[in-house]
């Protein structure tokens, strides 16, 4: 009867050749090569019957080869309905993608493969891959992340990481060392620092002719101890990415056991037995087959084991499998043609120890991958209905507290924002030559002025010569020109670039403006100030424009003088009101604000009043006084305040002299000032038989004419240069957040955000599961 079946099966095969397409010699090849009991020919040696099998299954793998390649180029136009396996596939490779916090990728079906470190899960996985693309060590630990392999079936036989464009092309050596090196560097850089495993995943595809489709994620061996090198959590930390992943209720679990090492010293089965004690979703896998029947003195032992009558763990299925001769050198064909023969030699399949169905990697692959799509089968409705559910809960959410937007998530949002930024930054180009002007004009002589009234007016002016005021005018002039004003103006120059951009991003705020969008912005800002660098060469330029600025005296006209004289008078009376404001602090409120505010002085305040009083006296004897209080004046002030009762000290007499001086000069400069108004004929003469001298008139005019030529310059260098390099490090920074998923996440959030995100995948969700 045995004989009969066999000769049938072969039959069917015949038949198949000679009626079919050649895809449906495919379906009818692996129907035949499937009803083959392979009991029979290892009862019944019968050579060929063999050779014809062999010859049938490399001609299948063939033309699974040439239509494939024929889909590739798009020869092949068949028009097939998706099935329910191919749309839950999509799902799968569109779910990777997605945010784990929508907590949906956990429940969805994987092949989680576990064992003991160093029992042949990585060697079981390649044999499934039908290539060596692991890295390999002699008993050291080399998984130390989880492996996510997404099998599929192409043309080529490739390799691809889920983050990279590259093709690793598994049939070269050179290609299969590239990947296994990158698989390491990979590995290692998951691992944190003090760390020896790490939960991070590594997501690769791998296609091939004959490749069953599912996806297996490869995990850390589980450890008995840690040994020297290991952090002190390693143990625990691979048990908890163990459990992690098998807690799925609907992962199948492939648990990996050594075959040639006692059974007794498995851990990973009382493990698997915890998260799956009723074995449903479990299949046993018995490695090194080969060095078990060599070694053990009672084969019966593999017998219990693959039966499940050794250990106390239940499973859906027992294999046993040869993975090679241990050899990190074999080739994935070598170490097939040695396991097959291997067990058409085994006296464990020939006396019944071992069922056929049971042994080679081959049966394995092709049971494991009946078993995961038949999860997926049983998992696909229940998880549209929780889709379908999701998104009716997510969509009332929305309809009741955002009825009036539109649900963008955040790459829709980011884009929106790009948009507008875009525009800001565009506006900057539009400002007028005159707008920048004045402002730059302004905050130049804000950031310059107590400079210029310090340390080059003040020391000039309180000379005893018109010789000596310009000497010293110019020699300051020129060591502040060298070493501080390039640099003061293009500070200024820079921050009003700043100012300006950040009031056009504020300013843009409308009635339609999103405040959603404030975070992204300020950051957006922030990092392209910060890579922005003023154009070093414009500051060499600039001190030489500076310097024959300021070197000018020729005043041509009437208006040009007047305008020094207003600007001269200007800046004095701000200096006198703040000197002013300075001494009211000094001496406190006086007899009106006292009585009208209810307010006193200090103690302190009291000795600097009296000592005020005493010192205005002085000045008015001597209006012509210098700066400078001499000690004998100062010994002279202290006994007539003693003499008062008001003890004071020197220090606080000289502070009080400088402030009221100060007042006393810029009055008298004030007074200067309006007798020049007059002094434009005398200049034009060089001031030559008058007594008036408007030198000080001549100073201020340099500094304005200054101020306007570096205005002007600094604006022709924003409009021509600085704006557009500014709008260039806009665009480079939003290209650079447009690419990190971390950061548009960190800066677009908020409920609305995380909403829109939620129905997006929902929508995408119920769309590929209905």
């Amino acid at each position: 009867v045995r004989n009969t079946e066999t000769l049938f099966s072969l039959y069917i095969l015949k038949e198949s050749l000679t009626q079919y397409s050649s895809f449906n010699r495919i379906y009818h090849i692996e129907k035949g090569i499937r009803c083959l009991n392979w009991s029979s020919f290892l009862r019944h040696p019968q050579m060929k019957y063999q050779r014809m099998l062999e010859r049938l299954e490399k001609e299948n793998k063939d033309l699974r080869k040439v239509v494939l390649q024929k889909d590739e180029k798009g020869i092949h136009q068949r028009k097939v309905k998706k099935s329910l396996i191919d749309m839950y596939s999509e799902v799968l490779d569109i779910l990777s993608d997605f945010d784990s916090n929508y907590n949906t990728q956990d429940h969805l079906p994987r092949v989680v493969v576990v064992g003991d470190q160093s029992a042949g899960k990585t060697s079981v996985l390649e044999m499934i891959a039908q290539a060596r693309i692991f890295p390999r060590g002699s008993g050291e630990m080399m998984t130390r992340s989880p492996v996510k392999v997404t099998l599929s079936e192409g043309p080529h036989h490739v390799a691809m990481f889920k983050d990279s464009s590259r093709e690793f092309d598994l049939g070269k050596e050179e290609d299969l060392a590239a990947l296994r090196h990158e698989i390491e560097l990979r590995m290692r850089k998951s691992v944190k620092e003090g760390q020896t495993v790490s939960p991070e995943t590594i997501s690769l595809n791998v296609k091939g002719p004959g490749i069953q489709r599912m996806v297996l994620v490869d995990l850390p061996g589980v450890i008995s101890t840690v040994t020297a090198g290991m952090a002190s959590d390693t143990k625990e930390t691979i048990f908890s990415i163990s459990k992690n992943y098998m807690q799925n209720p609907n992962a199948i679990i492939l648990c990996i056991q050594d075959g040639s090492v006692d059974a007794e010293r498995s851990i990973v089965t009382d493990l698997v037995s915890q998260m799956d004690p009723q074995g449903k979703r479990t299949i046993f896998v018995l490695t090194k087959v080969d060095l078990a029947e060599k070694n053990l003195a009672s084969p019966n032992r593999i017998q219990q084991i693959v039966e499940g009558k050794l250990f106390p763990m239940k499973a859906l299925g027992y294999f046993a499998v040869v993975t090679g001769k241990g050899s990190a050198g074999e080739s994935i064909d070598s170490i097939k043609d040695y396991e097959e023969d291997f067990f058409q030699n085994s006296r464990l399949l020939r006396d019944g120890m071992l069922k056929a169905h049971q042994v080679t990697t081959k049966n394995l692959s092709l049971a494991v991958s009946d078993c995961f799509w038949k999860m997926v089968r049983e998992s696909v409705e229940q998880q549209a209905d929780a889709f379908k559910a999701s998104r009716f809960n997510l969509e009332t959410e929305w309809k009741n507290n955002y009825p009036r937007l539109r649900e963008l998530d955040r790459n829709e949002l980011f884009e929106k924002a790009k948009n507008e930024i875009l525009d800001e930054v565009i506006s900057l180009s539009q400002v007028t030559p005159k707008h920048w002007e004045a402002i730059l004009l302004k905050k130049l002589w804000e950031r310059v002025s107590t400079h210029v009234i310090e340390n080059i007016y003040l020391p000039a002016a309180q000379t005893m010569n018109s010789g000596t005021f310009n000497t010293t005018v110019d020699i300051k002039l020129k060591q502040w020109t060298d070493k501080q004003l390039p640099h003061k103006a293009l500070e200024v120059a820079w921050e009003t670039l700043q100012e300006e951009f950040a009031r056009f991003m504020a300013e843009y705020k409308g009635k339609d403006q999103d405040d959603i969008f404030d975070k992204l912005k300020e950051a957006v800002k922030d990092e392209s100030i910060k890579r922005h660098k003023w154009n070093e060469r414009s500051m060499d330029s600039l001190r030489v424009i500076q310097h024959n600025a300021l070197e000018d005296r020729s005043i041509t006209d009437k208006p040009q003088w007047d305008a020094a004289i207003e600007f001269m008078e200007e800046t004095l009376h701000a200096r006198l009101k703040d000197t002013d404001c300075v001494i009211n602090d000094m001496v406190g409120p006086d007899w009106k604000q006292r009585w009208l505010s209810w307010k006193n002085r200090s103690p302190e305040q009291h000795i600097r009043n009296e000592t005020k009083n005493e010192l205005e006296r002085l000045l008015k004897l001597h209006e012509d006084h210098t700066a400078y209080l001499a000690n004998d004046e100062v010994t002279t002030v202290r006994k007539n305040l003693e003499g008062r009762g008001v003890e004071v000290d020197p220090v606080l007499i000289k502070d009080t002299w400088h402030q009221l001086y100060r007042r006393h000069f810029l009055q008298k400069a004030l007074q200067h000032c309006n007798l020049c108004r007059r002094g434009f004929y005398y200049y034009q003469r060089h001031f030559v038989d008058s007594e008036l001298e408007c030198n000080d008139v001549v100073l201020f005019w340099r500094i304005q004419r200054m101020l306007l030529i570096t205005a002007n310059t600094l604006r022709q260098q924003l409009t021509n240069t600085e704006v557009r390099r500014l709008e260039k490090n806009v665009k480079e920074v939003l290209e650079d957040f447009g690419e990190d998923t971390e950061k548009k996440a960190h800066l677009i959030t908020g409920r609305r955000v995380q909403l829109a995100e939620d129905l997006s995948e929902s929508h995408t969700l119920c769309l590929l599961s209905g």
